[in-house]
């Protein structure tokens, strides 16, 4: 983790009351950052009003947002309320994400819209009011995937939804770099994380825990570090996408 001393940056985090989002709202709470953490669902309120009760307990200021990021109102209102409450943002954090593994000849309409909605049109949409709102010299990071740089089948809404993404990061680095603004894109392998095993048979699990060189799942700890330091000493990493995944896949 950056040695980078975070007191009173405003640190906004998409998906930040569970998994790899708590555990950086964690990290950047023990840096002295302020937090704003949202969360989707109804389903992981309490998770992430954990994770709130977590990061005050360090003292941060903080807050839970909660709302649907494919509605762009959603998207808005999160930037705008966490300005309304800190007085701007600083680094903004992008960790939402939903995976489908299914048939290409078995996917429906509605799961592809769903699909796009999540992890392609929000992503868009919170780079761009990052991109509106975030102080000079501000920070992004994006998750996508590794699946972007496998060959498979099975996986073709959630890495054909995410690889927009990379052209995204590329895009809004070129356009917000005048202000000092970074933009990256982290793709972690298959995460040990409860996100991983809804889709997975005992099989594939297995699978994925060998295809890596370094062997096993990719721990949430060995990514939010690199996170870290893409949004504070790493800020020079600009319109890349950082592949993390033990050697799970490469390109």
């Amino acid at each position: 983790m950056s040695t980078t001393n975070l007191k009173d940056k405003v640190v906004l985090i998409a998906g930040g009351g569970k998994n790899l989002g708590a555990l950086l709202s964690k990290n950047f709470a023990v840096k002295g950052a302020k937090l704003a953490i949202h969360f989707n669902s109804d389903s992981s309120k309490a998770e992430s009003e954990a994770t709130l009760a977590m990061v005050q307990s360090l003292g941060a200021e903080a807050f839970l947002f909660q709302g649907d990021l494919t509605q762009i109102s959603r998207v808005t209102q999160f930037f705008d309320e966490t300005i309304a409450k800190f007085g701007g943002v600083d680094i903004a954090i992008n960790t939402v994400g939903m995976v489908l593994k299914k048939p290409f000849s078995e996917t429906t309409e509605a799961e592809y819209d769903t699909m796009f909605g999540v992890n392609s049109k929000a992503a868009y949409f919170f780079l761009q009011e990052a991109g509106k709102k975030l102080n000079d010299n501000g920070k992004i990071c994006t998750i996508v995937t590794s699946l972007l740089a496998a060959y498979t089948g099975l996986y073709s809404t959630y890495a054909g939804a995410k690889a927009p993404v990379e052209h995204f990061t590329r895009a809004a680095s070129k356009e917000f770099g005048s202000r000092g603004i970074s933009v990256t894109a982290v793709a972690p392998g298959p995460m040990d994380t409860p996100f991983f095993y809804g889709q997975e048979s005992d099989d594939a699990v297995a699978y994925h825990k060998s295809a890596s060189a370094l062997g096993g799942l990719t721990d949430i700890k060995d990514i939010a570090p690199l996170v870290e330091f893409l949004v504070t000493d790493g800020w020079w990493v600009t319109g890349q996408t950082i592949f993390a995944n033990g050697g799970y896949t490469t390109r």
